[in-house]
């Protein structure tokens, strides 16, 4: 088959996928089943600074938040990072803490064998503790491998001066109170963890204020809760938050903003279908997830997907080295273990590399901004490369990425 032939049966696979959609909700049901994304439990009372840690952990406005939440048990709200479909975290949200009676066997339900991590959110300068206290206790007599930060929030609303500025540099570091802290707020903070002792709970002090408040830094704190959380977390998730966050912060472009955390979320749903070990079906999946990925790129961008956008990318990309590549998966994918993981790894990253090589097509496109096919093919061989070590953890850790690494080497595009 000729390359032009190759790209224009791609093409068609993308436009028009092969897959029946019940045939590809079953799978996406199937993978969530088998690998659900990581929850973050954030347990709290209402403002208690739980939203504004999801925006500092993701990069997602206020805005994005509070029209993403949505009930999952009858006590807690889901939020779905980038969003239902390709979540690769999740943060659970306890509704109703503080309110007597709260029992939190529906939310500890929904959490049994998805948490990650259970966070505590304290207002600095709140001591009416008793139902926290009490919901945190049954969680951790139920689920005592499970770990947890208590983190002690708002901090600016329990200085004795309110003018103040926050204490620089930070005196909390690794949990503790420093020399610095002025007495009054030593003492709110030290109550507080007395009434949580015993839990085993690691404690994190942070003021996420917003610009106009005149706090600086906004994020006060957010390095220590960074620190706090890599050390609990398998460090594959931990290192996927972080870096997908601070690629988020790199990009100018309001639309590659968006993109990214999306882009990420279908690379790792493309992964995991890519690792079913049954040739011919698993790539049929990956290319109906790479198909939703490219339209949402589109409708982001506030476009249609067409073949023209589609033929110029794939043939920068190289179809000839990219089918070789979706050939060379499907067998390693029947190999337990170490093949699917390296299948898995290789169908992410491919469909991150493309993502990422149309949201760069779409945005010099929108600016009016010239670009060759050689530009084309350089972004994608970045960001292949980008989107590997960026995803080589979540696909079998580092000796999967490393194999992958030699067996793509020679995967030259065009």
């Amino acid at each position: 088959m000729t390359v032009s032939a190759q790209i224009q049966q791609w093409t068609q696979k993308i436009l028009k996928p092969a897959v029946d959609q019940a045939r590809f909700d079953q799978a996406m049901n199937d993978i969530r089943h088998r690998s659900p994304p990581p929850v973050l439990w954030l347990l709290g009372k209402t403002q208690s600074g739980k939203s504004s840690i999801i925006q500092a952990l993701t990069g997602s406005t206020r805005a994005e938040i509070g029209q993403g939440f949505r009930s999952c048990t009858r006590t807690a709200d889901v939020y779905d990072f980038p969003d239902e479909e390709t979540a690769f975290i999740r943060f659970l949200d306890t509704r109703g803490l503080g309110e007597v009676g709260y029992d939190p066997t529906d939310d500890m339900a929904y959490c049994e064998a998805r948490s990650s991590l259970l966070v505590i959110t304290l207002k600095a300068d709140d001591h009416q503790l008793d139902e926290v206290v009490k919901a945190a206790r049954r969680i951790r007599k139920d689920h005592p491998d499970w770990p947890f930060l208590v983190v002690q929030t708002c901090l600016h609303e329990a200085y004795a001066d309110l003018e103040q500025g926050h204490i620089l540099p930070y005196p909390f570091g690794d949990g503790e109170l420093g020399a610095y802290v002025p007495p009054r707020l030593a003492l709110t903070l030290s109550t507080q963890r007395s009434a949580l002792e015993g839990l085993g709970g690691r404690f994190v002090v942070i003021d996420f204020t917003r610009p106009e408040d005149g706090y600086d830094p906004v994020y006060y704190g957010l390095d220590a809760l960074w620190a706090a959380i890599e050390d609990v977390l398998p460090a594959g998730l931990a290192r996927l938050m972080r870096e997908t966050l601070a690629h988020r912060q790199s990009l100018n472009d309001v639309y590659s903003r968006t993109v990214h955390p999306h882009v990420v979320g279908y690379a790792i749903t493309a992964g995991l279908l890519g690792a079913i070990p049954v040739p011919v079906v698993n790539l049929s999946l990956v290319l109906a997830a790479q198909a939703k990925m490219l339209h949402s790129i589109a409708s982001i961008y506030g476009v249609s997907l067409t073949a023209r956008s589609l033929g110029e990318v794939a043939s920068a990309v190289g179809m000839g080295g990219l089918m070789a590549r979706y050939g060379v998966n499907e067998l390693a994918s029947l190999i337990p273990g170490w093949g699917s993981a390296i299948a898995g790894l290789s169908s992410a990253a491919i469909t991150y590399g493309l993502g990422k090589t149309l949201d760069f097509y779409y945005g010099q496109t929108r600016q009016g901004a010239a670009f060759s096919r050689d530009m084309l093919r350089e972004v994608y061989r970045k960001e292949f490369e980008q989107g590997r070590a960026l995803l080589a953890r979540r696909f079998g850790g580092e000796s999967a990425g490393q194999a992958s690494g030699r067996d793509t080497r020679s995967f030259k595009a065009g």
